[in-house]
């Protein structure tokens, strides 16, 4: 059947350059979760030596990665990713459920987790957002559920709805806001970085190593929001930030 409108090009524009794109992917690696596991890692190692090896080798893995992901987009180059490496690997339902739960799962819950840690550290400054500061006090749906709405979780729903809006506003505003918050991120890891040659060395900057309770209690209190802010995925709505 002939298209209504035969003048649209509805072909995807290639509106993204070699620096765009490496943003993108600087982006989805380069989590804002780096800054919460770092600081958790170093609290439970006590030494920048080790904290620095396990850099080094996660580094090492996240090349053999990339590469292995760079070999597979130069044989399928097809817009999808991963969808369609699964999907002409192990057919379309793997790459049909990867889609989905992609979608309703990984994405979601990367996306949730990073915008509830932006609203924690902004409460360090804003002692008013806090995940105690309820707005609509809890209600009880079952035993050991219930509802509510914390100031905290009221900015990261409105900092999703906000970057979400910035997506829809066309390629040129995402691409904007994308290397922005990138650049962000690398700058501020690399001043991390510098900052902890230059003074990790002493002694009297390193971390005092945790009680056995309180590195379980610290645990049990980041680790939930850890395991989702380690994915800095970042990236269909714009960034992690």
């Amino acid at each position: 059947m002939d298209s209504p409108h035969p003048d649209v090009d509805h072909t995807l524009k290639r509106g993204l350059g070699l620096y765009d794109s490496t943003m993108i992917v600087a982006g989805s690696m380069i989590g804002s979760g780096i800054f919460i596991v770092s600081a958790e890692s170093s609290r439970l190692i006590g030494a920048p030596g080790w904290l620095l090896l396990t850099w080094v080798v996660a580094g090492l893995l996240t090349i053999t990665g990339a590469l292995c992901c760079a070999e597979l987009a130069t044989m399928m180059p097809r817009a999808g990713g991963v969808y369609v490496f699964l999907r002409e690997a192990y057919g379309p339902a793997l790459g049909f459920s990867f889609g989905w739960t992609l979608f309703l799962v990984v994405q979601t819950g990367t996306i949730a987790a990073v915008a509830i840690a932006f609203a924690r550290f902004l409460g360090v400054f804003v002692p008013a957002i806090a995940g105690d500061h309820y707005l609509i006090a809890p209600i009880i749906v079952l035993p050991g559920y219930a509802l509510s709405l914390s100031s905290e979780q009221l900015v990261a729903i409105l900092l999703i709805a906000f970057l979400t809006f910035l997506n829809t506003c066309g390629l040129r505003v995402g691409r904007i806001v994308q290397n922005s918050f990138t650049f962000t991120k690398t700058v501020a890891l690399l001043g991390v970085m510098v900052i902890g040659l230059l003074c990790g060395w002493k002694s009297n900057c390193a971390a005092p190593a945790p009680s056995r309770n309180a590195a379980s209690a610290d645990r049990a209190n980041v680790a939930p929001a850890d395991a989702a802010c380690r994915r800095g995925s970042d990236l269909p709505w714009g960034s992690q930030s």
